[in-house]
């Protein structure tokens, strides 16, 4: 196995370093009644520091809606100095459920309104080598266990756009929950580290949830 890239192991700040990748597609209910559910995509951002991630609902796949992603995920973090990301080519041999997602790579418009964006904001745009997917393992994890979370809460169901939303503010306090290493060896010792703990400095604080164990799940009202 190779030696981590160096912006794996220098200390700098939270996201001062920061990968970034797409997660779905996925489907959220219309406000118009009757209307066919509308795909809409999630954008994930790690910190390569501590493995902290942000996740921000895309509502549609434009390089506007990837705009509006970022800058929302710059004023509730930081601004990082380097985002890496896919190497265009790397969707190339996209699935057909990626195809919209490949186009919107692979477009010049697209690349072009990215890099002034981020030559304006003093941000260093990387890639990983070309058709190497495996170099961004670090927001493929990141995307598998944000899937994970979402099939498992929501199965086969569509929600709407609000519960949606906040269901990817919930997935991302859940991730950064996940232990990283213990704070001591002692068996007896239960406390670890986790994400949450550089970017609030405990654990995340959330409202309590109705019982719904005893809910009939046949019922047809909401």
């Amino acid at each position: 196995m190779g030696d981590l890239p160096k912006e794996r192991v220098k200390g700098y700040q939270v996201f001062y370093v920061t990968g970034s990748d797409f997660c779905g597609p996925f489907f959220y209910k219309s406000e118009v009644r009757n209307k066919a559910s509308i795909k809409c995509y999630i954008s994930v951002f790690i910190c390569f520091t501590i493995k902290a991630v942000h996740l921000e609902l895309v509502r549609d796949l434009s390089t506007a809606a990837f705009l509006h992603a970022l800058r929302r995920f710059v004023s509730i973090r930081k601004k990082p100095r380097q985002i890496w990301s896919d190497n265009a080519t790397n969707f190339v041999g996209a699935k057909n459920q990626l195809s919209e997602l490949k186009r919107l790579f692979l477009s010049d418009e697209h690349q072009r309104a990215v890099l002034n964006f981020f030559l304006a904001e003093s941000i260093e745009w990387k890639f990983i080598p070309p058709r190497s997917p495996h170099f961004g393992g670090l927001w493929e994890a990141a995307v598998k266990t944000a899937k994970y979370h979402f099939y498992s809460v929501v199965g086969s169901a569509v929600l709407k756009a609000d519960d949606f939303q906040t269901l990817v503010y919930k997935i991302a306090a859940v991730i950064n929950s996940r232990p990283l290493v213990p704070h001591s060896e002692n068996p007896a010792d239960p406390d670890v580290l986790t994400p949450n703990q550089f970017l609030h400095g405990g654990p995340p604080s959330s409202f309590s949830e109705p019982d719904l164990t005893k809910l009939n799940i046949n019922r047809l009202d909401a």
